[in-house]
């Protein structure tokens, strides 16, 4: 080999490390970007959110596409995270009930492969720079070739995801940028109690921690001269870690933040307000990577004008660890229905994660025994739930006025009701709650305290939730209820007396 030619194959090489090889169609493949942050809404302040400071999501949605409607399709994250390394609805795989156990983990049916194995056969390097990846199924081969992009061969593409965990509960303070508690804006569903404050503010400081992480992240593509043949999304993995959004078919529960940069691709500073979910990054992903998937995909491809036109999104929640209960939910652009599976349980029926981590449960349990919250706060505090529930989001973007049963929206009510049955049928194929699920479980007494109880939790709550930024102080340990006795381990069933009405 001459010295030019030498020269001349070292440049190609560097080129190809940049750019990524070419696809059947003769176009360059892009790397694409991954990053995920744990139990976030749309809380930044692209999005208009009171308070909080997120410049470098900011510059990435101004480079490319903010998704203003976008939703995952479970209200937590092993069951989401099954469906978007699929692509598929996580009922329809098998992957629906949070926390598995390890024994009752089954392979992907229908011949289904997970959407990093797609890719690694198709020639990309696919990386996980995180621990994470929380799937509720068995794999024939690891799921992700490395821990690193820069692992990859010389003109390989990669497809690399990262979790940034730290929105995750406990939730670090900001010490450069401290959020005032008066700036926040607290949902009307929640008391505007001082405590209320404090605890959504420092949410927000920790996703002002998190953006910049994100920031080092997007830094590192541009020095390394990637940024323009990269393809970069930035999800959450499902909605708020707060009482009544994780774990629950509510916006709150549902409603993501979607950003998507692709220079040369999509165009910047666009703003979507389509009907879009989580399971759509998937359809693009494959489509950008010129990879058929061999079983057609639940979503469909940000790109072009497929998700305009889409009337519904939809979603579902089963087992969460041994809290067993059963929504599934149908979303438009003006309405939410969800259908309670088992309206006998309570909504706040025993949660041993909740309640060792949320602070807000033991102020509104004490506040709803002492008669202190107004109607539409105490309404998920009780005993059971309706069998169905329906909200207009136009007139109630809260979701705290349930109109199914009023008579003016009874013909949305049916339409919304046989669009979710068709789904259940014909998508997911669902199956029906079992006489073992319900009776399964950690038991279902509610409430799961005594007054004084929750005052207790309460008052150990109180000097971290208050705490200033670079204060040391140790997270509680809150006790196990009288309803978590047998919470032993954290898989497997329980025994217990049933609910009233079971």
């Amino acid at each position: 080999m001459t010295r030019w030619n030498m020269l001349a194959a070292v440049l190609t090489a560097g080129i190809a490390s940049c750019v990524g090889t070419l696809d059947a169609r003769g176009e360059q493949r892009p790397n694409i970007l991954w990053i995920m942050a744990e139990d976030i809404c749309p809380d930044l302040s692209c999005y208009g959110t009171k308070g909080v400071d997120t410049p470098n999501l900011d510059q990435l949605a101004t480079g490319g596409a903010r998704y203003t409607r976008a939703f995952t399709t479970a209200p937590v994250c092993s069951a989401s995270r099954s469906a978007m390394l699929t692509g598929f609805h996580q009922n329809y795989i098998g992957a629906n009930q949070h926390r598995t156990a390890k024994k009752d983990k089954k392979p992907l049916p229908y011949g289904i492969q997970p959407i990093p194995n797609l890719l690694e056969d198709a020639g990309y390097f696919t990386c996980l720079m995180d621990r994470k990846t929380d799937h509720n199924f068995t794999t024939t081969r690891p799921l992700f070739m490395g821990r690193d992009w820069k692992e990859r061969k010389p003109g390989q593409p990669f497809f690399a995801q990262v979790t940034f965990h730290g929105t995750h509960r406990t939730w670090q303070r900001d010490p450069e940028r401290p959020i005032d508690g008066k700036d926040v804006e607290i949902p009307p569903y929640y008391p505007d109690h001082p405590m209320v404050r404090r605890d959504f503010a420092n949410g927000l400081e920790q996703i002002q921690l998190m953006d910049r992480k994100v920031g080092q992240l997007l830094r590192r593509l541009e020095s390394e001269g990637l940024k323009d043949h990269t393809l970069v999304f930035f999800i959450g993995d499902h909605g708020r870690c707060h009482i009544r959004a994780k774990q629950f078919l509510y916006d709150e529960g549902l409603h993501i933040p979607l950003l998507m940069r692709w220079p040369g691709h999509v165009k910047p500073e666009t703003v979507r307000d389509q009907l879009v979910c989580s399971l759509d990054i998937c359809a693009t992903i494959l489509e950008v990577a010129g990879v058929r998937s061999p079983v057609p995909l639940h979503g469909k491809s940000l790109l072009g004008n497929a998700t305009e036109d889409r009337a519904y999104v939809f979603a579902a929640r089963d087992k969460m660890d041994d809290t067993h209960d059963a929504m599934r939910t149908i979303r438009s652009k003006d309405f939410r229905l969800i259908l309670n599976l088992m309206p006998e349980r309570a909504w706040c029926q025993y949660n041993r994660y909740k309640e060792s981590r949320y602070p807000l449960l033991a102020l509104m349990n004490v506040m709803n025994m002492k008669g202190q919250l107004t109607k539409e706060q105490a309404a998920f505090m009780a005993p059971n739930k309706p069998k169905v529930e329906l909200y207009d989001l136009k007139k109630d973007p809260y979701e705290t006025h349930n109109v199914a049963k009023d008579p003016a929206y009874e013909a949305t009510r049916d339409k919304l009701l046989a669009e979710l049955a068709q789904w259940r049928r014909n998508v997911i194929r669902d199956k029906c709650v079992s006489d073992a699920f319900r009776k399964g479980g950690w038991p279902a007494t509610y409430p799961t305290r005594t007054l004084s109880e929750w005052e207790a939790v309460l008052q150990q709550w109180k000097p971290w939730v208050f705490r200033k930024p670079n204060q040391k102080v140790r997270y509680p340990k809150i006790p196990r209820s009288g309803a978590g006795l047998l919470d032993e381990t954290r898989d497997g069933p329980r025994a217990h007396e049933p609910a009233p009405g079971s």
